[in-house]
Formats: structure tokens, sequence, C-alpha cells
């Protein structure tokens, strides 16, 4: 569920951006955005990869503190795929750079660099292994000492070591904050293993069971765009008020960070996309996707080619249609999110990037594959959650959302 070995686009945590302070004193990590791509698999390729990933993962998973003391701010960096973190592991501690995901909740090392073990390091004798869909790991499962920015040293964090992966060229392997439920399985001493947001909650380095997530739409294939507050928000990348809705019940989504959302055209009321439905919110997926019969809906009413480019896996759209073309709007909760028309296309000046031709405008929505009723019906993934603020309540089982400055932003 991650790039194959034939394609890389990744995002590479920035170290050097200066902390932002926000309230409880957290601690700040920037997102910088780097674009490397490879090979002839397109984005879509990957994605629906990753998606097969996920319900092949729920066939076979069998799911059977004091007040802490501040919020902690990591920069992020967003490259177009993939958001990767600098990790710090051991003491004196290596920093290795990781794919930030809340698709999945192992954290693991040694798909590039080697571990380096210190004093801190301590093998658990149990092995580890993983299934991404396009990549896998595995290996020894460790603890050791964890590093995040320069505030956030997590002990007796599970750290799994590979000897084995495939599909992360580029990256050093995860940092998995989805729920812990998606470790049931992946150790051979069995139980889970807790998240790095589980830990730090629990040994009071936070002050709240949750991690907020700010990623910014961008133009370049190298920008530092983004951030993870762990314990709390970061009021200066949302506007108004972050509205919170439930965990959906509804499976395969309900295992993942999963809601119930509908989807319009035109306006909140406007032409029905996707009637209120399950799916999830991914950091590891780059587009944007929904339910084929839905699809075929957005992509009518839109005026869009009813077949994606070959060379880019997208749907396009002609110009005199995307002069005409209107907002979507994503209906969770009590509240409604506009995803305007420039949000709906991929970013033109990066249209060769992808392989793509330079007048083109591509579409960044589109086919998860089977229609709607399967537990899994729309993906919201990077392209969605570069214009909006995103909470994962860990504690409370709720997902929340906020417009940022870029909900409205007309960089594409």
């Amino acid at each position: 569920m991650f790039p194959a070995v034939s394609l890389l686009l990744l995002c590479v945590l920035a170290v050097t951006a200066k902390p932002v302070v926000v309230r409880d004193s957290p601690i700040t990590l920037p997102i910088v955005r780097k674009l490397n791509l490879k090979g002839e698999a397109t984005i879509a390729d990957i994605d629906r990869a990753r998606v097969q990933g996920f319900r092949d993962r729920s066939i076979a998973t069998v799911h059977g503190a004091s007040a802490a003391a501040a919020v902690l701010n990591v920069p992020v960096t967003n490259g177009l795929v993939q958001y990767t973190a600098s990790v710090g592991v051991g003491s004196p501690a290596t920093n290795y750079d990781l794919i930030v995901d809340t698709g999945s909740s192992n954290t693991w090392i040694g798909a590039g660099q080697s571990y380096k073990k210190t004093s801190t390091s301590k093998s658990t004798g149990s092995s580890v292994s993983v299934e991404y869909g396009s990549g896998s790991f595995s290996g020894t499962e460790y603890t050791d000492t964890v590093t995040l920015g320069s505030g956030l040293t997590i002990t007796g964090q599970g750290i799994g070591v590979a000897s084995r992966s495939e599909g992360f060229e580029g990256v050093d392997g995860i940092l998995g904050i989805g729920p812990v439920d998606l470790t049931e399985g992946t150790v051979s001493r069995g139980g889970t293993v807790p998240t790095v947001t589980d830990n730090a909650f629990s040994q009071g380095l936070i002050s709240a069971h949750e991690v907020g997530i700010s990623f910014e739409p961008t133009t370049s294939d190298t920008s530092a765009n983004g951030e993870l507050t762990f314990g709390g928000t970061d009021s200066s990348k949302f506007t108004g008020s972050i509205s919170f809705t439930p965990i959906t019940g509804t499976s395969p989504a309900s295992e993942y960070v999963g809601i119930d959302q509908s989807i319009t055209y035109g306006s909140s009321s406007g032409t029905s996309v996707l009637t209120s439905t399950a799916g999830i919110v991914d950091t590891g997926t780059t587009l944007l996707y929904i339910a084929t019969d839905a699809l075929q809906r957005y992509l009518k009413a839109v005026g869009a080619s009813s077949e994606p480019d070959e060379e880019t896996g997208l749907y396009t759209i002609s110009s005199a249609n995307f002069a005409k073309l209107e907002s979507l709007f994503f209906n969770i909760g009590s509240e409604s999110f506009e995803f305007t028309a420039n949000a709906q296309i991929w970013p033109r000046s990066l249209n060769s990037a992808i392989g793509g031709t330079s007048k083109n405008i591509y579409l960044v929505v589109n086919d998860i594959g089977s229609d709607t009723g399967s537990g899994l019906d729309f993906i919201n993934g990077l392209v969605w959650l570069e214009r909006f603020y995103f909470v994962f309540n860990v504690g409370a089982s709720e997902v929340g959302f906020a417009t940022t400055s870029f909900t409205h932003a007309t960089t594409n």
C-alpha cells in the first residue's frame, strides 16, 4: 500500500525549521515536499495497490494514564505521494526518514539506512511482519528510545527492524500513527504494539491522546509545508473551529481512521455524487478515491473524460469545462466542507513530474475499484488533506476537520 519499487514520490521531514510555539508548549515538526518519480507505474496504480492492501489486511486480521504535560508539534514534508518525518532512534539517536502513515500503526526502520544499536536497544525476541499492498517488510521487533523533533523523547517504543523490505526505496521505513489494533497479529509474541502517540500519552509527554496534522498544497516538487502536532492542535494552522465526527462503525473502514460522509456537487445540497457511506482518511494515499458508481456520476457532472489517461492514470477535463467546474461538498457529521474547483485538479506545473502533458488538466478524483456498499467507499487522501486541518483523536475515537487558509487557494 506504499509506492512500489518502480515509482517513488516522497515527502521528507524538515528538521531545520523553527518549532511553532502554541498552547500547552507543543513540539512542532515541519514537513517538506520532495518529488522523486521513477518507472512506469502511475500514482493511481500505487494508490489502488494500497487500497487492495487495506481490504486484504481487513480480511486476514482477527481483532479480538496520568495527566499529560504538553502538546508537541513535529514538522513534516509533502512529497506528492507520501509524507516523511525525520525520527531519531536510540541514544545517541540516529535519524531515519520514515513515512508518516495513518493507514498503518507499526513503526519500523531498515528499508534504507540500517539500524544502529545503542545502549537503549532491546530485542523482544519476536519476529515482525507487515504487508502493505504494494510493499512489505519483515524482521525483528525491538524496543528503543524514539525522538520526534526537539522535545518529544519516548522510551521503550516498539520498533520493527527490517531484515527484508520491498517497495520502500528512498525511505528508511514507516512511522505508523493509525489505530493500534492494526498492529494485532504483526508480531510473533501476539498482542498489539502501542504507537508513538499511545506511548507519548501514557508516559505523560503530551497533554491529549491525539495528533493534529497540517498539510499545504504546493506547486513545487520540494517545499516545507506541513507539521504533526502530538498531544493537541496548532491553532495557527486552521481557521474557525474544528468539527469532530466519530469513527465509523462500518467495516472495514472502522478498522482504520474511518468516517461516514456524503459528497454532493455544486452545493452542500446539490447533485448527489456519493450517498452517506463509510470510508477512510489516509495520509498514505495521494489522490481522492470514490466508489466506481459515484465516480461515473462525478465524471458526467463535470464533463470529464470517460476513461483515465494512459500515461498518468488520471481523468482529464477540457479548459472549457474546467472554467465551469463547481465545488464538491463533503458532508461530514453536522458540517459541510467545500472542495473547490481548483482543489479538484492536479498542480499543472507538476504535470510532467507524473508523466503527463503540460497542457492537460488532470482531475485528482479517481476510482476506488468497487461500487458503493463495500464498507470502504472513499479515501480522502493527501490532495484532500492539503485543504483541511485533520485531527485523529485516539482517546475519544473521533476525527476532526477544520478549514485552513489553503481551503480556497488557487495554487493549481
